[in-house]
This record gives structure tokens, sequence and C-alpha cells, in this order.
């Protein structure tokens, strides 16, 4: 019986998983979820283990943990008794882990509470919330995101800046080096490790360039659906902290992770289609932009504000919006212009697409998507028309997004269409924890505050 229910399991398992395994035993399963922050959480087990059981359980209390590990008190009923939720497995999910000893699956699991209700909590479920309303319209968006990071040296006190790492050439990048194919070459090894593990777990790299800060790396994904993007985001994260440390480096997604260098953001290119004739509905039959395009644009710019604490999830998140640095600080749109907010690519009008260019890479990918998702859709319904396309660079408009997260939360608070799509419990329970998270950030005295004001006030 145990043999019957391995094979069963082993079945289940999606093909590009088999490839990788070839006739390999799994020795092990790592049941995962995303939570709050869009760290992994969840359970090692032996894969007969996992075979035999129908559900993983795990403490609800998972989703009140801030980004350093603190628990929030709030306003819910027994909030402490550390009831549980059910996890069960999405095999469509499964991945292979190639960095490990033994040979191993990872498996993201869906999230519910006991009567099979969808968690409300869990950042996988938020995003699907978001699609269901597509999807009672008929549409189906499609998304491809840009993921920025940086290779730096090791960071052992967290006192002492960070500095970009060793190439192979023995020297320190220093300088920044756009598109550089040599700067891609000087780690190298790194670059031929996220390809291997890439290839192993099943995901498609679209390209891979050298971005605009010293060590600074940009992965792009074919485009696809919002789900399975935001679970490979999700991956791989951790494919790429476990290729940079098996060469003596760290990748680091901060948004702002070092003083004079850009910011490391996660663009996302976003389309809606027809599910009925696969037509892009961003362009009519005559190829214009159609009045759903135009919507969804308005619906950006009107409701991004409400957003951005989703976008920009951390207090170091603000110290990327600066003018001239490589990342908007508005919400204008241009075609072709990367200093707007959002940017149209050129394309073909089968292709018309919105970049949005505010996301940084410390966002959780599945509530980026949502939030993002969610604007458009409601400028659709709604029928709204965004502002005149800036002609030009957009940094010298003014400032229209939020200077910090405490004025973005604010902005969250006071935006009940997005708190109905979302759903109230998850709006409440984000904005504690990034409220707690600003108060633990206050109590901290930073090196600024002991060169200026030590001997100076």
């Amino acid at each position: 019986m145990r043999q019957d229910l391995m094979e069963t399991t082993l079945g289940r398992l999606p093909g590009h998983f088999q490839e990788w395994l070839a006739g390999r035993r799994i020795e092990e399963v790592e049941c995962v979820m995303p939570d709050i922050a869009g760290i992994s959480r969840g359970k090692a087990m032996p894969f007969a283990k996992f075979s035999r059981s129908d559900n993983v359980y795990l403490p609800r209390s998972i989703f009140y943990q801030t980004i350093s590990g603190d628990y929030v008190d709030m306003a819910i009923d027994n909030q402490w008794t550390e009831s549980d939720m059910v996890l069960r497995p999405d095999y469509e999910t499964a991945t292979a882990v190639p960095w490990a000893d033994d040979v191993t699956v990872q498996v993201i699991h869906n999230v519910e509470d006991p009567d099979g209700t969808p968690f409300g909590l869990a950042p996988r479920n938020v995003l699907r919330r978001v699609l269901a309303l597509y999807e009672k319209e008929g549409w189906q968006p499609v998304v491809a995101p840009e993921m920025e990071f940086y290779l730096i040296k090791p960071n052992l006190n967290p006192n002492e800046p960070i500095e970009p790492p060793l190439g192979r050439t023995g020297r320190q990048m220093v300088s920044r080096q756009a598109y550089s194919m040599s700067a891609v070459d000087e780690y190298g090894k790194v670059i031929d490790d996220i390809y291997d593990f890439s290839e192993a777990q099943g995901f498609e790299i679209d390209t891979i360039i050298q971005e605009g800060g010293a060590g600074q790396v940009e992965i792009n994904f074919i485009h696809g659906d919002p789900l399975k993007l935001a679970d490979q985001v999700f991956c791989f994260k951790r494919t790429i902290r476990e290729a940079a440390l098996r060469n003596d480096c760290f990748a680091t997604f901060m948004a702002k992770p070092m003083q004079e260098e850009p910011g490391s953001a996660m663009h996302i290119h976003q389309s809606v289609v027809d599910v009925k004739t696969g037509r892009n509905v961003f362009t009519n039959e005559d190829d214009s932009p159609s009045d759903l395009f135009y919507g969804f644009l308005g619906g950006q710019q009107m409701h991004f504000p409400s957003v951005v604490c989703m976008f920009a999830p951390y207090v170091n998140s603000y110290r990327r919006f600066v003018p001239n640095g490589s990342a908007p600080i508005n919400l204008e749109w241009g075609a072709d212009n990367r200093t707007t907010g959002l940017r149209i690519p050129i394309g073909s009008p089968a292709s018309r697409r919105v970049e949005n260019r505010i996301v940084g890479m410390d966002c959780n990918p599945y509530l980026a998507l949502a939030a993002s998702l969610a604007c458009g859709y409601l400028g659709m319904k709604e029928g709204m028309t965004p502002r005149d396309a800036v002609r030009g660079e957009a940094y010298k408009n003014a400032r229209a997004l939020p200077r910090d997260l405490l004025t973005a939360l604010d902005l969250f608070q006071d935006c009940p269409e997005v708190t109905e799509i979302l759903g109230a419990e998850f709006c409440d329970v984000y904005r504690a924890i990034k409220r707690d998270e600003i108060e633990t950030f206050l109590q901290v005295i930073s090196p600024w505050e002991r060169d200026h004001l030590l001997l100076n006030v």
C-alpha cells in the first residue's frame, strides 16, 4: 500500500520534474507557502510521509509576523490560540531543489480554513481574488515580471556598508556598466548556476542583462499567467540566493541596498486578453488603443497611490524613488518613456501592454501583482480615462508618489474600493504589520545620527 501511494503521488508531479528526477528516488519534500513578506514558510518531510499524508497544518500566526520575526497584537478574536490552517499541495507548482544534498522536491501549497474556504490572509489567495474578478468578465490578465537584484560581497556586519563582490578578474565591480556583456561575464559562475538551477526547476528565462548598478543583474521572464509567474518569482528568489552562496557572495533583493547605486525594481508588463477570442482587449480591430486600455491606465493612475505600500513595502523601499535615480517618482504614462511610472513599450498592436515601473524588487510578488491588476480592473470597470501622455522627461514633473511608508499606509487605509477587492481582513492585518515594522525601525539609532548629531547638537 505504501509503495502504491508513493507511485500515485509521483504520477501527480509535473513533467519537467519527472525529467529532472530521471528515475531517482525522492528523499524529501518541502511543503511551502509564501507569508505576507513573501518568505517561504512550511515543513519538510520524507517523501513516504508526504505520500500518505492528506494535509499539512501550520498555525495562523505565521501571517501575524513582521519581516523581523516579531508578532503583532491585533483586534482579532482568539488571535493567539494558535489555531491551524490547512495546507493542500498544488502539484502543478512542484519543482526540483537542485542545490539540496538529497533528491528533493518543493511544492507550493494552497492555504485553507478547516472547512475548505480559502484563507484570506494568504498572498496566493489575495491574488486569486483579483483574478476571479477578471475571469467573471471573460478576461485573462497576462504579465511578465522583470527581476532586478544585486550580487554583493558577503555582509556579515549590518553596521558595515554593502559592497559589490569580487568578479572572476579578482577586481571589485565598482562602476556602472549597463548592458555590458563583460560585466555579466564577470559573475559568469553565478549566472551559470542560475541557468542550471532554472533548467532543473523548469523555469524558462527570457533574458539576463547587467543593469545600471555595480553588480546589479536583471532577469526577465516570458509572459504568462499571473499566479504561475508569481510562483516563479517566489521560487526564483531562493534559487538566485542559492546560486550566489555557492559562489561566495550574497544576492540581495533590497530596493536600495547601496547609497550611491540605483535601486532594484520588479517591473511588471501587463496586458489583458479576451478568453473567448484570445484577442488583446487593449487593442481595437483597427489596431487603435481601446477604451479598456485607457480604462486600465486610468485606474492605475487613480488608485496606485493607495497600493504603493504593497509595491514598496519597507522603509528602505522609498529610498529608491529619487529624481533621476532610474526609478519613477510619478504616475504619468508615455510611449517608450522610462521616466514615467507607467510605460507603454514598443510593440505591435496585438502586444500592446502597460509596464508598471513603480514596483520594487523587495515586494511580495503575489501582492504586487494583485494590487496592480486590481487598480487596472477598477479603471476598466468604471470606464476611467488617464491624463494625457507625457512627452519628454517625467522626472521634471511634481512627485506623485508618497515619500515614506507611513504616508503610503494612510493612503491605503483611505481606499474602500481596493479594500473590497483585496479583502478587508487582509488589509487590516497588512496595515498592522507594516505600522509595527515602522515603529521597530524608529527605535534604531542610525550611523548618520551618531555621525551628525552626537557632537553637534
